[in-house]
């Protein structure tokens, strides 16, 4: 596709799912300087918007990293749109904090419910809206290595079968490459 991807939906592993359990672990400043390469690329190729639903992992990164890019590249926005109200409210508070902080830098926060969690066809509706209203999404992701992730990706899938659609991913070998392309340089 050679669309030029204005609005990404970047979403991936969860920080659990990859065993991190502490912001200063090594692995963030890896996954985020492959997320920051792939994101400047979209910048300057007209990307304006990166949307995020706020789950710990991938999705804080990015957005902490947006904010980062906002330096260099003034014209990106970040949205965060939660699938419900309250999300994230009954986190451990260093996790509700982070999300805290990235609200309050976001240029538009928003949820596709106005409920508090209540069902889990809030999710669904929120895939759905997300599908809808976003060109692409970036996903760190291997399908070797499954997560949560890959029930977002059976829906992106379904969707991509009757609407033009991009999906980008960053994957486990991904990782472990520039990993290594760094320690070499």
């Amino acid at each position: 596709m050679n669309e030029i991807i204005q609005r990404l939906y970047v979403t991936g592993y969860q920080s659990y799912e990859l065993g991190i359990f502490n912001e200063k672990d090594p692995r963030i400043k890896v996954i985020k300087n492959i997320l920051r390469r792939e994101l400047i690329a979209l910048i300057e190729n007209g990307l304006e918007w990166v949307i995020i639903s706020g789950n710990l992992g991938t999705e804080i990164w990015t957005g902490q990293l947006v904010n980062e890019l906002k330096h260099e590249y003034p014209e990106i926005k970040l949205a965060i749109i939660f699938p419900f109200e309250s999300f994230g409210s009954k986190w451990k508070e260093p996790n509700q904090l982070l999300l805290s902080e990235l609200v309050q830098t976001a240029d538009f926060v928003d949820a596709v419910s106005h409920q508090p969690y209540q069902q889990p066809g809030q999710f669904k509706n929120h895939v759905n809206f997300l599908l809808q209203h976003t060109d692409a999404t970036l996903v760190v992701y291997d399908s070797e290595y499954p997560g949560k992730s890959k029930f977002f990706l059976e829906d992106v899938s379904k969707y991509q079968e009757k609407n033009p659609y991009e999906l980008l991913s960053i994957t486990m070998d991904d990782l472990e490459n520039f990993s290594d392309f760094e320690d070499s340089v």
